[in-house]
Protein backbone atom coordinates (compact mmCIF):
# COMPACT_ATOMS: atom_id res chain seq x y z
CA UNK A 1 0.00 0.00 0.00
CA UNK A 2 1.58 3.56 -0.71
CA UNK A 3 2.65 5.65 1.86
CA UNK A 4 0.33 8.49 2.20
CA UNK A 5 1.95 12.19 2.43
CA UNK A 6 -0.20 14.98 4.22
CA UNK A 7 1.92 18.17 2.00
CA UNK A 8 0.95 21.63 4.03
CA UNK A 9 1.58 25.64 2.38
CA UNK A 10 1.13 23.56 -0.89
CA UNK A 11 2.26 25.91 -4.05
CA UNK A 12 1.52 25.53 -7.56
CA UNK A 13 5.30 25.00 -7.92
CA UNK A 14 5.46 22.48 -5.17
CA UNK A 15 2.79 20.14 -6.55
CA UNK A 16 4.25 20.46 -10.31
CA UNK A 17 7.79 19.27 -8.92
CA UNK A 18 6.67 16.80 -6.51
CA UNK A 19 4.15 15.60 -8.69
CA UNK A 20 6.70 14.97 -11.15
CA UNK A 21 9.50 13.33 -9.05
CA UNK A 22 6.62 10.67 -7.39
CA UNK A 23 5.11 10.24 -11.26
CA UNK A 24 5.46 6.04 -10.41
CA UNK A 25 2.65 7.06 -7.84
CA UNK A 26 4.96 5.42 -5.12
CA UNK A 27 3.63 7.92 -2.66
CA UNK A 28 0.10 9.11 -2.21
CA UNK A 29 0.19 12.78 -1.81
CA UNK A 30 -2.66 15.39 -0.44
CA UNK A 31 -2.14 18.55 -1.00
CA UNK A 32 -3.36 21.32 1.53
CA UNK A 33 -2.81 25.22 0.89
CA UNK A 34 -3.32 26.07 4.35
CA UNK A 35 -0.04 25.99 6.94
CA UNK A 36 0.15 23.04 9.77
CA UNK A 37 -0.23 24.57 13.18
CA UNK A 38 -2.35 23.73 16.16
CA UNK A 39 -5.82 24.50 14.38
CA UNK A 40 -5.29 22.74 10.97
CA UNK A 41 -3.17 19.27 12.37
CA UNK A 42 -6.19 17.72 12.74
CA UNK A 43 -5.84 17.30 8.72
CA UNK A 44 -3.08 14.93 9.61
CA UNK A 45 -4.99 12.23 10.82
CA UNK A 46 -4.62 9.13 8.85
CA UNK A 47 -1.09 10.21 7.39
CA UNK A 48 2.16 8.63 7.82
CA UNK A 49 4.03 11.73 6.69
CA UNK A 50 3.84 15.36 7.13
CA UNK A 51 5.55 17.39 4.82
CA UNK A 52 6.24 21.10 5.58
CA UNK A 53 7.73 24.13 4.89
CA UNK A 54 9.69 27.28 6.92
CA UNK A 55 6.77 29.36 7.70
CA UNK A 56 4.68 25.75 9.02
CA UNK A 57 4.44 25.72 12.99
CA UNK A 58 5.45 22.28 14.24
CA UNK A 59 5.82 23.00 17.50
CA UNK A 60 5.63 20.86 20.74
CA UNK A 61 1.74 20.75 20.95
CA UNK A 62 1.45 20.45 16.87
CA UNK A 63 4.00 17.36 17.64
CA UNK A 64 2.24 16.16 20.30
CA UNK A 65 -1.12 15.79 18.10
CA UNK A 66 0.81 14.11 15.43
CA UNK A 67 2.28 11.78 17.37
CA UNK A 68 -1.76 10.72 18.89
CA UNK A 69 -2.48 10.62 15.62
CA UNK A 70 0.59 8.14 14.42
CA UNK A 71 2.09 10.02 11.92
CA UNK A 72 5.75 8.94 11.75
CA UNK A 73 7.84 11.41 10.15
CA UNK A 74 8.00 15.47 9.29
CA UNK A 75 9.79 15.97 6.23
CA UNK A 76 10.97 19.28 5.54
CA UNK A 77 11.42 20.33 1.73
CA UNK A 78 13.91 23.12 3.28
CA UNK A 79 17.29 23.40 4.85
CA UNK A 80 16.74 25.38 7.99
CA UNK A 81 14.13 23.84 10.87
CA UNK A 82 14.00 26.09 13.63
CA UNK A 83 10.31 26.52 12.85
CA UNK A 84 10.45 22.33 14.53
CA UNK A 85 10.85 21.85 18.54
CA UNK A 86 13.60 19.29 17.73
CA UNK A 87 13.64 18.55 22.11
CA UNK A 88 10.43 17.79 21.70
CA UNK A 89 10.06 15.63 18.56
CA UNK A 90 12.68 13.22 19.74
CA UNK A 91 11.45 9.70 20.76
CA UNK A 92 8.18 10.37 19.51
CA UNK A 93 8.82 11.39 15.80
CA UNK A 94 11.60 11.41 13.15
CA UNK A 95 12.27 14.60 11.37
CA UNK A 96 14.10 15.11 8.36
CA UNK A 97 15.54 17.86 6.28
CA UNK A 98 16.91 19.12 2.58
CA UNK A 99 20.35 20.15 3.74
CA UNK A 100 21.44 21.40 0.29
CA UNK A 101 19.11 22.09 -2.78
CA UNK A 102 21.32 24.20 -4.64
CA UNK A 103 23.35 26.26 -2.89
CA UNK A 104 24.03 28.38 -6.09
CA UNK A 105 20.20 29.20 -6.53
CA UNK A 106 20.95 31.12 -2.64
CA UNK A 107 24.00 32.43 -3.45
CA UNK A 108 23.17 33.78 -7.46
CA UNK A 109 19.59 35.59 -5.69
CA UNK A 110 21.85 37.35 -3.24
CA UNK A 111 24.41 38.62 -5.71
CA UNK A 112 21.06 39.64 -7.78
CA UNK A 113 19.61 41.22 -5.07
CA UNK A 114 23.42 43.40 -4.55
CA UNK A 115 23.85 44.35 -7.90
CA UNK A 116 20.37 45.49 -8.48
CA UNK A 117 20.41 47.77 -5.16
CA UNK A 118 23.79 49.14 -6.00
CA UNK A 119 22.99 50.18 -9.44
CA UNK A 120 19.45 51.11 -9.00
CA UNK A 121 18.76 48.25 -11.91
CA UNK A 122 15.13 48.36 -10.19
CA UNK A 123 14.71 51.95 -10.44
CA UNK A 124 16.19 52.05 -13.83
CA UNK A 125 13.52 49.47 -14.94
CA UNK A 126 10.62 51.25 -13.97
CA UNK A 127 12.03 54.65 -15.51
CA UNK A 128 12.19 53.09 -18.83
CA UNK A 129 8.55 51.19 -18.64
CA UNK A 130 7.48 55.59 -18.64
CA UNK A 131 10.19 56.06 -21.63
CA UNK A 132 11.78 58.16 -18.91
CA UNK A 133 15.68 57.62 -19.32
CA UNK A 134 16.91 60.08 -17.49
CA UNK A 135 19.94 58.93 -15.29
CA UNK A 136 19.96 61.69 -12.10
CA UNK A 137 19.59 59.70 -9.35
CA UNK A 138 20.92 56.13 -10.70
CA UNK A 139 24.68 56.33 -9.92
CA UNK A 140 26.08 53.11 -7.84
CA UNK A 141 29.40 52.47 -6.48
CA UNK A 142 31.93 49.09 -8.37
CA UNK A 143 31.56 45.88 -6.42
CA UNK A 144 35.55 45.39 -7.47
CA UNK A 145 37.98 46.23 -4.65
CA UNK A 146 35.25 46.38 -1.61
CA UNK A 147 34.91 44.74 1.38
CA UNK A 148 32.40 41.89 1.51
CA UNK A 149 31.76 40.09 5.52
CA UNK A 150 30.68 37.10 4.45
CA UNK A 151 28.50 35.25 7.70
CA UNK A 152 28.15 31.06 7.62
CA UNK A 153 30.23 29.24 5.97
CA UNK A 154 27.74 26.11 4.27
CA UNK A 155 27.61 25.35 0.98
CA UNK A 156 25.47 28.49 0.36
CA UNK A 157 28.05 30.75 1.78
CA UNK A 158 31.08 29.50 0.05
CA UNK A 159 29.31 29.73 -3.03
CA UNK A 160 28.83 33.51 -2.86
CA UNK A 161 32.21 33.87 -1.48
CA UNK A 162 33.20 32.49 -4.69
CA UNK A 163 30.72 34.79 -6.75
CA UNK A 164 32.31 37.52 -4.78
CA UNK A 165 36.10 36.71 -5.61
CA UNK A 166 34.74 36.93 -9.29
CA UNK A 167 34.19 40.57 -8.91
CA UNK A 168 37.11 41.26 -7.35
CA UNK A 169 35.97 41.54 -4.03
CA UNK A 170 37.70 41.31 -0.75
CA UNK A 171 36.40 38.64 1.19
CA UNK A 172 36.59 37.88 5.21
CA UNK A 173 34.58 35.49 6.76
CA UNK A 174 32.98 34.53 10.08
CA UNK A 175 31.62 31.51 11.15
CA UNK A 176 31.38 29.90 15.02
CA UNK A 177 31.72 26.44 13.48
CA UNK A 178 35.20 27.42 11.17
CA UNK A 179 35.38 24.58 8.40
CA UNK A 180 38.55 22.90 9.17
CA UNK A 181 40.47 22.05 6.15
CA UNK A 182 38.78 24.36 3.65
CA UNK A 183 41.68 27.09 3.18
CA UNK A 184 39.65 30.00 4.86
CA UNK A 185 40.66 32.80 6.59
CA UNK A 186 38.04 33.48 9.21
CA UNK A 187 37.63 36.40 11.43
CA UNK A 188 35.68 37.88 14.32
CA UNK A 189 32.37 38.77 13.76
CA UNK A 190 33.42 42.01 15.08
CA UNK A 191 36.03 42.33 12.07
CA UNK A 192 32.88 41.75 10.22
CA UNK A 193 31.14 44.52 11.33
CA UNK A 194 34.02 47.21 11.59
CA UNK A 195 35.87 46.58 7.63
CA UNK A 196 32.77 45.58 6.04
CA UNK A 197 31.42 47.61 3.03
CA UNK A 198 28.68 44.84 2.52
CA UNK A 199 27.82 41.66 4.50
CA UNK A 200 25.94 38.65 3.72
CA UNK A 201 23.74 36.27 5.75
CA UNK A 202 24.24 32.80 5.09
CA UNK A 203 24.16 30.68 8.64
CA UNK A 204 21.20 29.09 10.52
CA UNK A 205 19.13 30.75 12.97
CA UNK A 206 19.54 29.61 16.25
CA UNK A 207 19.40 31.41 19.89
CA UNK A 208 22.70 32.49 19.46
CA UNK A 209 22.19 34.12 15.96
CA UNK A 210 18.94 35.63 16.76
CA UNK A 211 19.05 39.61 16.19
CA UNK A 212 22.72 39.35 15.66
CA UNK A 213 21.76 42.17 13.65
CA UNK A 214 20.73 44.86 16.67
CA UNK A 215 21.29 48.70 17.20
CA UNK A 216 24.67 47.85 19.02
CA UNK A 217 25.87 45.53 16.43
CA UNK A 218 24.41 48.45 13.18
CA UNK A 219 26.65 51.08 15.52
CA UNK A 220 29.90 48.86 14.84
CA UNK A 221 29.31 48.90 11.66
CA UNK A 222 30.58 51.26 8.39
CA UNK A 223 28.81 54.28 7.45
CA UNK A 224 26.73 53.36 4.27
CA UNK A 225 27.27 49.08 4.74
CA UNK A 226 25.03 47.46 2.60
CA UNK A 227 23.23 44.45 4.37
CA UNK A 228 22.53 41.03 2.20
CA UNK A 229 20.05 38.64 4.22
CA UNK A 230 18.90 35.95 2.54
CA UNK A 231 19.04 33.28 5.22
CA UNK A 232 16.01 33.41 8.33
CA UNK A 233 14.35 36.60 8.98
CA UNK A 234 15.58 36.62 12.49
CA UNK A 235 18.89 37.11 12.12
CA UNK A 236 18.06 41.32 11.79
CA UNK A 237 16.61 43.26 14.31
CA UNK A 238 13.88 44.70 12.02
CA UNK A 239 13.30 47.81 13.74
CA UNK A 240 17.01 48.30 14.86
CA UNK A 241 17.41 47.48 11.03
CA UNK A 242 14.48 50.61 10.44
CA UNK A 243 16.30 53.22 12.66
CA UNK A 244 19.74 52.52 10.74
CA UNK A 245 18.56 53.13 7.63
CA UNK A 246 16.57 56.44 9.46
CA UNK A 247 19.82 57.51 10.36
CA UNK A 248 21.93 57.01 7.46
CA UNK A 249 23.84 54.39 8.82
CA UNK A 250 23.01 51.64 6.78
CA UNK A 251 23.01 52.82 3.03
CA UNK A 252 21.03 49.67 2.16
CA UNK A 253 18.86 46.12 2.63
CA UNK A 254 18.37 43.36 0.28
CA UNK A 255 15.89 41.03 1.84
CA UNK A 256 14.95 37.51 0.61
CA UNK A 257 13.42 36.93 4.14
CA UNK A 258 11.82 38.96 6.89
CA UNK A 259 11.28 37.82 10.97
CA UNK A 260 7.75 38.16 10.99
CA UNK A 261 7.15 36.92 7.12
CA UNK A 262 4.85 33.48 8.28
CA UNK A 263 1.46 35.29 7.37
CA UNK A 264 2.44 37.43 4.63
CA UNK A 265 5.03 35.71 2.38
CA UNK A 266 4.32 33.37 -0.53
CA UNK A 267 0.50 35.15 -0.31
CA UNK A 268 -1.16 37.85 -2.60
CA UNK A 269 -1.54 40.74 -0.38
CA UNK A 270 -2.15 42.95 -2.94
CA UNK A 271 -5.78 43.56 -2.62
CA UNK A 272 -5.29 44.06 1.72
CA UNK A 273 -3.64 47.27 4.02
CA UNK A 274 -0.35 45.22 5.22
CA UNK A 275 -0.97 45.02 9.10
CA UNK A 276 3.18 44.58 9.80
CA UNK A 277 4.24 48.64 10.04
CA UNK A 278 7.80 47.67 10.30
CA UNK A 279 7.69 45.59 6.90
CA UNK A 280 5.50 47.91 5.24
CA UNK A 281 8.12 51.35 6.49
CA UNK A 282 11.02 48.91 5.16
CA UNK A 283 9.38 48.25 1.99
CA UNK A 284 8.23 52.20 1.31
CA UNK A 285 12.58 53.03 1.48
CA UNK A 286 14.09 53.89 -1.65
CA UNK A 287 17.34 51.61 -0.60
CA UNK A 288 15.34 48.82 0.18
CA UNK A 289 14.91 45.62 -2.00
CA UNK A 290 12.33 42.91 -0.19
CA UNK A 291 11.75 39.79 -2.55
CA UNK A 292 8.95 37.48 -0.88
CA UNK A 293 11.17 34.33 0.25
CA UNK A 294 11.93 33.09 -3.44
CA UNK A 295 15.86 33.19 -3.51
CA UNK A 296 15.77 29.18 -3.06
CA UNK A 297 13.11 29.07 -6.75
CA UNK A 298 14.87 27.60 -9.70
CA UNK A 299 13.70 24.76 -11.38
CA UNK A 300 16.75 22.91 -10.79
CA UNK A 301 16.39 23.85 -6.93
CA UNK A 302 12.76 22.35 -6.91
CA UNK A 303 13.46 19.08 -8.93
CA UNK A 304 16.12 18.31 -5.98
CA UNK A 305 14.09 20.10 -3.00
CA UNK A 306 11.32 16.81 -4.39
CA UNK A 307 13.41 14.36 -5.24
CA UNK A 308 15.24 14.69 -1.77
CA UNK A 309 12.70 15.26 0.38
CA UNK A 310 10.88 11.73 -1.37
CA UNK A 311 14.49 9.91 -0.61
CA UNK A 312 14.22 11.21 2.90
CA UNK A 313 10.94 9.46 3.63
CA UNK A 314 11.43 6.21 1.76
CA UNK A 315 14.73 5.92 3.75
CA UNK A 316 13.14 6.66 7.23
CA UNK A 317 10.07 4.88 6.80
CA UNK A 318 12.55 1.87 5.61
CA UNK A 319 15.09 2.00 8.07
CA UNK A 320 13.72 4.13 11.04
CA UNK A 321 16.55 6.80 10.19
CA UNK A 322 18.10 9.07 7.64
CA UNK A 323 21.12 10.41 6.59
CA UNK A 324 19.19 13.87 6.46
CA UNK A 325 17.68 13.53 9.99
CA UNK A 326 17.85 16.01 12.35
CA UNK A 327 18.91 15.54 15.99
Amino acid sequence: MAKKIAFFDAKDYDIASFDEANADGKYKIKYFETKLNEDTVKLAKGYDVVCVFVNDTVDEKVISQLKKKDVKLVALRCAGFNNVDIEAAKDKIGVVRVPAYSPYAVAEHAMALLLTSVRRIHKAYIRTKDFNFSLNGLMGFDLHGKTVGVVGTGKIGRVFMDICKGFGMNVIVYDKFPAEGAGIDYVDINEIWEKSDIISFHCPLTEETYHMVDEKSIMHMKKGVVLINTSRGALIDAEALLNGIRERKIGAACLDVYEEEADVFFEDRSGHILGDDVLARLISMPNVIVTSHQAFLTKEALTNIASTTLSNIEEYLSTGTCVNEVK
